[in-house]
């Protein structure tokens, strides 16, 4: 079929508009701006037009538009007018998914993660909501067994087809598009791990715990993972546990949350492949882009991108920048927030709050936001006045530094220290130069 993708740029709408064209299909797409997915997607043969405009539509069998795209966007009522069939990403799920033995990733924190985890221990066909550091991409065909990345934050991994459903955690997020229901929320989650034949639940968490799941593959960290301890090769970051009566296992990354995804990863895995293999192929995994990625080791001074933009997230990431630092005797832990989307911000600012006490300096940048969105005054200059933050408009990358930027000036410079960048925006080409 000819399929063409509104919003293609996007982590997760590339991912899959890079399925399609592998399995034979002619695929095309557009995007506001051009971006350093869109370039790797001209060069793998996918046509990218920019900007969105109705002349990009020519005669598609199928368009699928992400779930950014706005009813008044010009190529989606040009393809309506047309009467040209229009699929909502979750819409287009059962049909890149429906006859694939699926293994699929959902919750709250730690599914990117998890879902590149897995991949790389199955040797898998994957679609990631991020860059795998083991094949740099968000997609790699295999065979029919997918790693997927399940989206519960519009209800879509409900269409995933799942055969084997994991849960990483259940709390709840994205409650604007469950009209803040808790149990529409909940009574989600328990119909996506009904509708896999095998179940991988991280049965600890509070909110998993709740659903009363029965018939799964249970994790018990208290009991289960022991033993864990931290390591740095050549500044990289290792965790190292015992699982079970499996043994011990090494993995890229710091923490005890580390040790929970990779050990679900492990606990799903070995309905395919057995435990020798599993830990050999452990080593194939590095990482993915932007979760607690090391942009610069210096001899003083550590750069690091974290794509955590929850409060639970970045209180996680916190504790492996103690461990890291811990190791490494930087003895300076510099904190760069960029809060992302108003609505986020304002439903978590309690936890927002608290959860970068363990940093000796925090500088706030503006909030990305996204098109449409309403506008929340928040007072962050009292809300956070515990930190004495810095305010700033950006930050410029340089080798072994860092430069804060307000009103167009360096207000400060750091070369020395551990200095984390943490959200959801544009502050990952900031700190990665102009790459």
């Amino acid at each position: 079929m000819k399929i063409h993708f509104i919003g293609i740029g996007g982590i997760g709408l590339s991912a899959l508009a890079r399925f399609l064209h592998h399995n034979g299909h002619s695929v095309c797409g557009s995007d506001m701006k051009d971006s350093p997915i869109t370039k790797e997607l001209i060069k793998e043969g996918i046509d990218v037009f920019f900007p969105q405009s109705a002349k990009n539509i020519h005669n598609p069998d199928i368009v699928i538009y992400s779930a950014a795209v706005s009813d008044e966007n010009p190529e989606l009522i040009e393809s309506r007018i047309r009467q040209i069939r229009t699929l909502s990403r979750k819409e287009a799920l059962p049909l890149i998914l429906g006859d694939k033995k699926n293994y699929c990733v959902a919750g709250a924190h730690g599914k990117s993660t998890t879902t590149a985890i897995l991949s790389s221990i199955l040797n898998s066909s994957a679609l990631i909501g991020a860059i795998s550091k083991d094949f740099g991409s968000n997609f790699r065909y295999v065979d029919d067994l997918v790693v997927f990345e399940a989206d519960e934050s519009d209800a879509s991994f409900l269409l995933s087809n799942p055969y084997c459903s994991i849960v990483t955690n259940a709390e709840p997020e994205h409650m604007e598009y469950y009209n803040y229901d808790y149990d529409k929320f909940f009574d989600s989650y328990k119909k996506f791990i009904s509708l896999g034949k095998i179940k991988v639940l991280n049965a600890e968490d509070e909110y998993i715990k709740a659903l009363e799941i029965k018939d799964a593959t249970n994790l018990y960290p208290s009991i289960d993972i022991k033993n864990i301890s931290y390591i740095l090769k050549e500044d990289e970051p290792y965790t190292r546990f015992e699982l079970k009566e499996y043994g011990y296992f090494e993995v890229w990354g710091f923490g005890y949350h580390i040790a929970i995804d990779t050990s679900l990863a492990i606990m799903a895995a070995l309905n395919e492949i057995d435990v020798e293999t599993i830990r050999e192929n452990l080593k194939n995994y590095k990482g993915i882009k932007k979760r607690f990625d090391v942009l610069q080791k210096c001899e003083k001074f550590v750069l690091i991108d974290d794509y955590a933009h929850h409060p639970t997230e970045i209180e996680v990431t916190m504790k492996s920048v103690e461990v890291y630092d811990n190791l490494k005797n930087l003895n300076k832990r510099v904190v760069i927030w960029q809060p992302h989307k108003y609505s986020r911000t304002y439903d978590n600012l309690e936890g927002f709050k608290k959860c970068f006490k363990p940093c000796d300096e925090l500088i706030i940048l503006p909030i990305w936001t996204i098109p449409g969105e309403q506008i929340i005054d928040i007072d962050f200059e009292k809300e956070f006045a515990a930190y004495n933050p810095i305010f700033a408009d950006k930050v410029l990358a340089k080798d072994c530094s860092l430069e804060i930027i307000k009103d167009g000036k360096t207000i400060k410079t750091y070369d020395e220290g551990l200095v984390i960048g943490v959200g959801a925006g544009d502050i990952t080409y900031q700190l990665r130069h102009s790459s």
